[in-house]
């Protein structure tokens, strides 16, 4: 099976290296941050960034230039592996299942922090977006990956916390599995038509077993 991995909320616990980085760009732009953040994690920065700007475009643009450069410095290595990936992953790969990551994070970003995981050299492609897109681009991802791997829909599985890695999988017709360690909700995930939800990572190793 070829299984394709969000990568913040369900391999990583990014929390701390993304709201930092969003609190360094509103700072500068002079703008307060919110009390509640933690729905920043997985949709697009600039769909975020846009009612606090007013909308305006230049502005979510400073904004969003800002993120990234904290990011790039600080930011990426803010992270920690959830409790039970390593293994998981290692499972996987002994069973013979193909792994790739496909993340809203742009690749320039997300490639240093899958280098650098204990487990990183287990995925063999990473798609993210083109970082001057406003779209998650989870849909067109899944489906560079299917025709890149030469899978069949049935035969792949999109893992993820939010329901955008959900809407990708459906998109695509292949099996959409929603997990609950990270930033999303059961849910969430279930109305957007998971095919099945994972309460930890031995459990989703067992339902990609299946």
């Amino acid at each position: 099976m070829l299984c394709l991995f969000d990568l913040d909320g369900t391999l990583i616990d990014s929390e701390l290296g993304i709201l930092g980085c969003v609190r360094h760009a509103l700072t500068q732009l002079g703008v307060p941050a919110p009390a509640a953040m933690r729905h920043w994690i997985g949709p697009p920065l600039r769909h975020s960034f846009a009612p606090l700007l007013d909308h305006d475009h230049d502005r979510i643009e400073q904004a969003v230039e800002h993120y990234h450069d904290r990011f790039h410095t600080i930011g990426w290595r803010e992270h920690t592996v959830y409790p039970g990936i390593e293994a998981m992953i290692g499972q996987l790969l002994a069973a013979g299942h193909q792994l790739a990551v496909v993340t809203s994070k742009p690749e320039r970003h997300a490639r240093p922090i899958i280098e650098h995981l204990p487990f990183g050299s287990a995925f063999s492609r990473l798609y993210g977006p083109d970082p001057s897109s406003p779209h998650s681009e989870k849909a067109a991802m899944i489906a560079a990956a299917l025709a890149d791997f030469g899978a069949a829909p049935e035969q792949t599985a999109m893992i993820g916390d939010r329901h955008f890695d959900i809407d990708g999988a459906v998109a695509n017709r292949v099996r959409g599995v929603g997990v609950l360690w990270g930033f999303g909700s059961r849910e969430e995930l279930e109305k957007a038509g998971a095919h099945a939800i994972a309460h930890d990572p031995q459990h989703l190793a067992t339902l990609l077993a299946a």
